[in-house]
């Protein structure tokens, strides 16, 4: 009879900690309606290192993330939609770049506040963007560069 109850103990306990696992796996991948949220859309050339669920971030703090992106056939750039936090207000005058965390590290989203007094409504598109920058195109310039330099001499 104790080995049932003990079973039934740690079947619980297991459960519990199964559950609790699943709600901090929503809540980080932003799947949980952890708050209300409304789109802006952004259009860029090169939408490189982003995918949907990518971070939005301003000021290093995560905002919001991508929910969509689109190859514009009309314009042949990413149009890019991504929730941002109910309550953040961002001028109308704001930019939007593809920011990178480092050398090794993933892209994100980053909102460039402006000075504006009025604000983006929902759904509207930010005009002023900045696309990815492609690491490897720029070693491909510096390495050129040098070249061109040493043929000169």
């Amino acid at each position: 009879m104790s080995e049932n109850t003990t079973d039934v103990i740690v079947g619980g306990a297991v459960l519990a900690v199964a559950v609790g696992f699943l709600l901090y796996a929503g809540q980080a991948t932003g799947l949980s309606g952890g708050g209300s949220e409304y789109e802006l859309t952004a259009s860029f050339r090169s939408a490189d290192g982003i995918n949907v669920g990518t971070d939005v971030r301003m000021a290093g703090v995560k905002i919001g993330r991508v929910t969509d992106i689109t190859l514009d056939p009309g314009t042949y750039r990413a149009s890019t939609v991504f929730s941002v936090l109910q309550g953040i207000e961002i001028p109308d005058d704001s930019a939007v770049a593809i920011s990178s965390e480092g050398l090794l590290g993933g892209n994100y989203v980053e909102l460039l506040p402006g000075g504006s007094p009025f604000y983006l409504e929902p759904g509207t598109e930010i005009e002023f963007t900045q696309g990815s920058i492609s690491l490897v195109s720029l070693l491909m310039k510096f390495v050129a560069g040098d070249d061109k330099e040493d043929q000169a001499e």
